[in-house]
């Protein structure tokens, strides 16, 4: 736990160079990333309105550590439940965890289509998605159309309205090498910061 927390001192310590608190929010994403770390790296580009060059607008790394954190500590009371519970259980002598590790993240495949909203408020639709019961999208809590979505290896499917992966992938009958050079190239340019902040084309 305290990998994130030290990394999330850093953003803030305005008396580092901004290119080192950009690297530092990175490094937080690599330990908590609710979309998984491309489309949320997406999403918090586009929430804090983190600049091409960071050093235009340090504070915009706050807010999106920030906005991170907060998510983060909605997931957080849950874990460390579940491991007090869980070393009941090994002690007991239950190989099994019943109920599984709560999942702090659902799967976008596309960075750029992904839920809306603050991260906070979505996390705690992602901790229930595994025990969703509708036949919906669990993260939209509705009856969306599905899409697909390939990254020239593999097919994912998606929910139409917010880009959460509904069923495993499936590979490629034959690998698309332009298409996957296309989707290399755009995730570039979301890093970068050179992609416009808009809702993507959804196929």
């Amino acid at each position: 736990m305290t990998s994130f927390a030290t990394h999330r001192l850093r953003v803030h310590d305005a008396t580092l160079p901004a290119y080192r608190r950009m690297s530092a929010l990175r490094t937080c994403l690599t330990q908590f990333a609710p979309y998984g770390l491309r489309a949320t790296f997406h999403h918090l580009r586009g929430s804090a309105g983190i600049p091409r060059d960071p050093a235009r607008d340090p504070d915009s790394l706050v807010r999106a550590v920030e906005e991170l954190r907060a998510a983060r500590e909605v997931w957080v009371p849950g874990i460390l439940a579940w491991q007090e519970a869980r070393r009941l259980q090994k002690r007991a002598g239950v190989r099994l965890a019943e109920p599984p590790e709560p999942r702090p993240r659902v799967s976008c495949p596309n960075p750029e289509f992904h839920p809306l909203g603050p991260l906070a408020e979505v996390m705690p639709r992602i901790l229930r998605a595994r025990e969703y019961p509708g036949g919906g999208c669990a993260v939209c809590e509705a009856d969306h159309s599905r899409l697909s979505w390939s990254d020239g290896h593999r097919v994912h499917v998606l929910c139409a309205h917010c880009g959460v992966e509904q069923l495993p992938p499936t590979p490629e009958a034959v690998d698309d090498v332009h298409r996957r050079l296309a989707c290399e190239a755009r995730w570039r340019a979301v890093w970068r910061g050179d992609a416009e902040w808009e809702r993507p084309l959804r196929a």
